[in-house]
């Protein structure tokens, strides 16, 4: 991976980032690959490895073999110099974790989200949550680099507000920073759920590395992140990457964006409980499980049936699973054909048990519909952070911010 600094005056802090975004990259590394990779000249690595060992965030991990001259030294992340805290919020639970510099978790928590909570009520069960992390992890919270809070959007970042978020309808616009910067007391980073995961994807999962990835989030709705040039694009009004509302069907149901025929409105977990609902009603699937259950209890046909029936291979679960899959296909390879990505990567709660058939549509669609399938192959890969993709990514927002080297502080020199 070659990603290179700069020897210009005035960009001390952003070489930095560099040489430790390629330390944090690599299994071990050496001075002499990171100026190799970055472009810094050996001495400006040196200068800022030495300064890295002094602060504790870097450390010395023995000596490679060599075949003549003096061993390199491998570099390596001192992963206990920086922790942070990640809270995934959404309308059915709340989840917490301390993650270490390398994003691996500590403690992690979960709280069914209390019911019709207003945004006082949440941000107290927050604050309560992380103070329960941090005591069971033995940390002050003075002794975290901050809190990381992924949560459903649109969000307003310049004033780290929540406007109207859909999956929440009775919120308007919620200053829910500052409500948690008061109530905890810790610096706080707000991001929504899916371009936290995919930056968790980047810090520690099937990102690491990849300078061009687009990540697809199935929580409650479809939700997605864009990593460009090896930063987070964000667009103009920082809610870019809406995967779940591009349009995959012409003439499909309204949704409640403002657009018809989106992922979302066809594919997410609301949308295909309400389908197998209607075919089970119509007499489909007779003698199945499914049927069984919905004949007892219509309510009991929920998401997670639909999704245990279809890793059983019950013929009309396969048939919705699949159906949703060909749909999210559609959406992958618009995007690929539209910013031409090196990987497209697959996760959140939401596709436990049939992760597979989403994987396995995504990649015959790459090799087959993308108008540069015979220039090279697009990899999916599932998420290594499972279902606890959103509440690292949180935690990884602080890192990010911390750590990563960001274009933008060039930009504002």
């Amino acid at each position: 991976m070659r990603r290179t600094g700069t020897n210009l005056p005035k960009v001390g802090q952003y070489n930095q980032a560099v040489v430790l975004d390629q330390i944090q990259h690599a299994d071990g590394i050496s001075r002499v690959e990171i100026a190799q990779l970055t472009g810094l000249t050996p001495q400006t690595v040196s200068s800022i490895v030495r300064r890295l060992i002094g602060d504790g965030i870097v450390r010395e991990d023995g000596a490679e073999s060599s075949s003549g001259g003096k061993p390199r030294t491998r570099l390596r992340i001192n992963a206990a110099a920086g922790l942070a805290v990640g809270v995934h919020f959404d309308p059915v639970q709340i989840t917490c974790v301390v993650v270490d510099l390398l994003g691996q978790p500590l403690v992690t928590m979960q709280r069914p989200t209390p019911p019709d909570a207003d945004p006082e009520r949440i941000t107290e069960a927050v604050a309560e949550i992380v103070g329960e992390v941090l005591a069971a992890a033995g940390l002050r919270h003075d002794q975290v680099l901050g809190l990381g809070l992924a949560t459903p959007g649109p969000i307003d970042q310049s004033l780290g507000i929540l406007v109207v978020p859909p999956l929440l309808p009775t919120w308007g616009r919620v200053p829910l920073k500052k409500m948690l910067v008061e109530a905890t007391g810790m610096p706080v980073t707000l991001d929504n759920d899916a371009t936290a995961a995919a930056i968790g994807e980047r810090w520690a999962g099937a990102g690491r590395g990849v300078g061009n990835f687009a990540y697809f989030f199935f929580g409650a709705g479809i939700g997605g992140g864009l990593i460009l040039s090896h930063q987070i694009y964000r667009g103009g009004s920082m809610n870019a990457a809406e995967f779940g509302h591009t349009s995959v069907q012409e003439v499909g149901p309204p949704c409640y964006c403002g657009n018809r025929g989106c992922l979302e409105s066809l594919i997410s977990p609301a949308a295909l409980v309400g389908e197998t609902r209607r075919r089970l009603a119509a007499g489909a699937g007779r003698k199945s499980r499914l049927a069984k259950l919905f004949e007892d209890d219509p309510a009991s046909v929920d998401y997670d049936a639909l999704r245990l029936a279809a890793a059983d291979g019950e013929p009309l679960a396969v048939e919705i699973i699949e159906a949703a899959a060909e749909r999210l296909a559609t959406a992958v390879v618009n995007v690929a054909n539209v910013v031409d990505v090196d990987l497209f990567v697959l996760g959140g709660h939401g596709l436990r048990h049939i992760e597979d058939r989403f994987r396995s549509a995504a990649e015959r669609a790459l090799a087959t519909r993308t108008l540069a399938r015979r220039i090279r192959t697009v990899k999916v890969e599932l998420s290594p952070l499972g279902p606890g993709a959103a509440v690292i990514g949180a935690a990884a927002l602080v890192l990010y911010d911390t750590y990563s080297p960001q274009v933008s502080e060039l930009l504002s020199l």
